[in-house]
């Protein structure tokens, strides 16, 4: 038996393994952000600081910051969130009227959301100023949570500057011709797509471009106890979604890819265009199979297609929504569904980029799993079988595309096989970690020990 004494110094050795673990964590990631701002600046652009700081005078696009301001609301009662809600607002509307005076003209979709950044950070000095023990803790937590949103937005967008100025040519041959193997799905689907327009594009476009509301909507009823039990679950979906947008990046430097819109077809959102294209082929024409070689592309297309990180987050949505209500489940599933379709129909991916994307997902999701549940053996194999399935997968695009098209009937099966057989061995993990869940993670975790 333990006794009560063994049981406190136990708890006060977590504490103060947690405490090192947060310390240090956030000195990496301060570091990370310095680092971004200093490559920002020698493209001549604001990193992710000043743009956070900028925020709080000059707008910037409201639905990260008021999403930020959401999480963070999680762990204010119902009438401090009336509070914070109205102040935001009227934060904002002195801020619109202050420059509707001064004629002051502000891009589109950049009217307000100042009001949200400072609400955050007048919580956090309220936790510190008065707030003491647990929630303070609590309350900075909150905050975290919500500032770390915003600056995953901004520290994204400027991943994007930097992969499409250091990164002057691309792969998107090599990967074409991988694709072969899959049969071009791009193609398929930008036929089918535009086969369905208006309606299919429009709300395709809507599902692709609100992402991040569906993964907010999700965590919001992950956390919707917190207020409540005054303490966080274990994990959730934001954890994921931001890891997942920490890590994926640094693959774009490793593997340059602009997607099949940009690389055979007159590109898009006022980027690309038919003279930078290896052909202008998509989606009606086929790409021919031909040996690939890197290409040039321009300085403004960010070079984000490997894996799709869509993908990967709608995979995570999937996830997070299993042991949820039906609406929230059939949610999930059409969302992941919805955003396949649009990667694919839209131009963005390749269907290789979706494979890697999955298989991506798959092992942050697990490794996340196992530093909160603790480090098991079926565990640490499937974050090591996906590893190397994900470099297995970006070794053959590059090194065997030929291969891979001269023998679809081969590499097409086995291209998805390493993808199910990843998607099963996640299963089989998560039925040990919760044995009531079937196959299925669980959606409310249990609280983390006090």
């Amino acid at each position: 038996m333990i006794s009560p004494i063994d049981g406190t110094a136990a708890a006060a050795a977590w504490r103060r393994r947690r405490a090192l673990l947060w310390t240090a964590a956030g000195a990496v990631t301060l570091a990370f952000l310095l680092a971004l701002e200093i490559a920002a600046r020698h493209y001549g652009q604001p990193g992710p600081i000043t743009d956070q700081v900028q925020s709080l005078v000059f707008a910037s696009k409201s639905g990260p910051l008021y999403g930020g301001m959401a999480l963070m609301m999680v762990v204010l009662t119902w009438r401090q969130r009336f509070i914070a809600v109205g102040a935001a607002l009227g934060i904002d509307a002195v801020f619109l009227l202050v420059r509707w005076a001064g004629d002051i003209r502000m891009d589109e979709g950049r009217f307000f959301g100042s009001g949200a950044l400072w609400v955050m950070l007048g919580c956090a000095v309220i936790a510190v100023t008065r707030r003491t023990g647990e929630e303070r803790a609590l309350l900075l937590k909150g905050v975290g949570l919500g500032l770390l949103l915003v600056a995953g937005r901004k520290t994204g967008d400027t991943w994007l500057l930097i992969t499409s100025k250091s990164r002057p040519t691309v792969l998107d041959q090599y990967v074409a011709t991988a694709d072969q193997a899959l049969g071009n799905p791009s193609w398929l689907m930008g036929r089918l797509v535009e086969a369905t327009s208006p309606f299919g594009p429009g709300l395709l476009h809507l599902v692709y471009g609100q992402l991040a509301v569906a993964a907010i909507v999700v965590a919001l009823y992950q956390l919707r106890d917190v207020a409540v039990e005054r303490r966080f679950p274990r994990h959730h979906l934001v954890r994921t979604f931001l890891a997942i947008g920490l890590l994926g990046p640094a693959v774009y430097m490793i593997f340059p890819v602009v997607g099949p819109v940009f690389a055979y077809g007159p590109g898009a959102s006022g980027t690309g265009g038919v003279e930078w294209a290896a052909a202008n082929l998509w989606p009606h024409t086929l790409p021919p199979i031909t040996t690939p070689h890197p290409m040039p592309y321009d300085g403004i297309t960010p070079r984000n297609c490997m894996p799709s990180l869509h993908t990967a987050w709608a995979t995570a949505i999937f996830i997070h929504t299993r042991r949820g209500p039906r609406t929230l489940r059939y949610a999930g599933t059409f969302w992941l569904v919805a955003t396949l379709t649009a990667t694919l129909g839209f131009g963005y991916h390749y269907g290789t980029d979706l494979v890697a994307g999955v298989v991506f997902a798959l092992t942050v999701e697990t490794a996340l799993r196992m530093l909160d549940r603790g480090w098991d053996r079926q565990g640490i194999q499937l974050i090591g079988y996906g590893t190397t399935v994900f470099v297995a997968l970006l070794v053959s695009y590059r090194w065997l595309p030929m291969q891979m098209a001269a023998h679809p009937w081969v590499f097409g099966p086995l291209l998805v096989l390493l993808m199910i057989s990843v998607i099963y061995g996640y299963l089989r993990a998560a039925r040990l970690w919760d044995p009531a869940a079937a196959a299925t993670p669980q959606l409310q975790p249990q609280p983390e020990p006090v």
